[in-house]
Parts: C-alpha cells; structure tokens; sequence
C-alpha cells in the first residue's frame, strides 16, 4: 500500500512538473529590470526595441532604444532584423512586449527577452531613462 502511494505521489508530482511548462516561456525570457540591463549589456548583436506608441516613446524611453509600435511595422521589421539578433523587448506594463516576443517567435527568432513590468518597473527601480521629446521622421 504504501508503494503504490509513493508511486501515485511521484507520478502526480512528475505530471505537474511536466505539464507545468508554460509554451510562452520557451518562445522568450522575462527578465526584470537590473537582469534586462545587465543581459542587454553583455549581448553582442543585440536590438533594444520600444514596442508601444511613438507619443509614448517620445516621452521617456531606455537609452539607445527603437520604437517599433505593437500595433503595426512589426513584419516589415522583422524581415530586416538579422534573426541572429538578440531582442529585448519593453512596452509600459509588459503586455505588449509579451505579445511582440511572441510574434517574433513565429518568425523565427530565438533570442527574446522581455522587460518584466515594463518601463514602469524600470522608473520604479529607479533605473535610466531618457526624456528628451524627439519629432517624429
């Protein structure tokens, strides 16, 4: 009896652990805001990407950012990032990077990151960011 427990306690415990895995975990890493910027430093070939709107990118964002809004641009852009690339991706919350890292997933990047809480968790921590207004081009 207790063998058969012991059995049943491992095999619910080895099915959890399997079954666990959330899919959007594989796609791309979340990293909060010191690991995103420490990760962001150590990569060579790495795109820093602001994925909300441009009236809200021109107002604050990370230095050495691109602002390639979620709500369109996103394939012309993927077909001229070199896939090789690493992405970090930000939004205001982490939402919208989330859904970005995805997309980008789909066409065949593997090396995403996604700034967990976004920029508010970045101002939060107290990390960096750049205010000065930019016109758009």
């Amino acid at each position: 009896m207790k063998t058969q427990l012991i059995i049943s306690v491992f095999l619910l415990v080895s099915w959890n652990a399997v079954t666990g895995q959330v899919p959007d975990t594989l796609k791309f890493i979340s990293l909060r805001p010191g690991e995103f910027q420490k990760a962001y430093q150590k990569m060579d070939k790495a795109v820093l990407i602001d994925v909300r709107e441009f009236f809200e990118f021109r107002k604050s964002r990370l230095k050495d950012a691109v602002n390639i809004p979620s709500s369109g641009k996103l394939e012309p852009s993927a077909d001229t990032i070199n896939k090789e690339s690493s992405l970090f991706l930000y939004c205001t919350t982490g939402y919208r990077s989330k859904r970005v890292a995805k997309y980008f997933y789909d066409k065949g990047f593997t090396k995403l990151y996604s700034l967990d809480g976004g920029i508010m968790s970045w101002k939060k921590e107290g990390m960096p960011v750049e205010k000065k207004r930019i016109r758009k081009k």
